[in-house]
């Protein structure tokens, strides 16, 4: 049961990154999902050491952990979108 919260709360983690980042219309649920909990891990190694804060991934459901998720899937999204802009079209 706790994999299923892990992944609702991972897409909406994502959800909200892509609609801050104007991504939502390019994203499915499924990338949804994965941005919020490969962000959670992003933040999990650039924020957390330096908030002290865990992240989702590591089993914590605090608002800190929610934060620093968010964060590191806004950041996920930003370096994304920097290599599909030099991209050519």
């Amino acid at each position: 049961m706790n994999f299923i919260v892990w992944l609702a709360i991972g897409g909406v983690i994502g959800w909200l990154a892509s609609l801050v980042m104007k991504t939502d219309g390019q994203q499915g649920i499924f990338l949804n999902v994965v941005v919020g909990i490969v962000g959670a891990a992003l933040g999990g190694f650039l924020i957390s050491p330096l908030v002290g804060v865990a992240t989702i991934n590591q089993d914590t459901f605090s608002v800190g952990a929610l934060v620093v998720s968010f964060l590191g899937a806004v950041i996920l999204l930003a370096i994304v979108n920097m290599f599909r802009r030099t991209s050519v079209r």
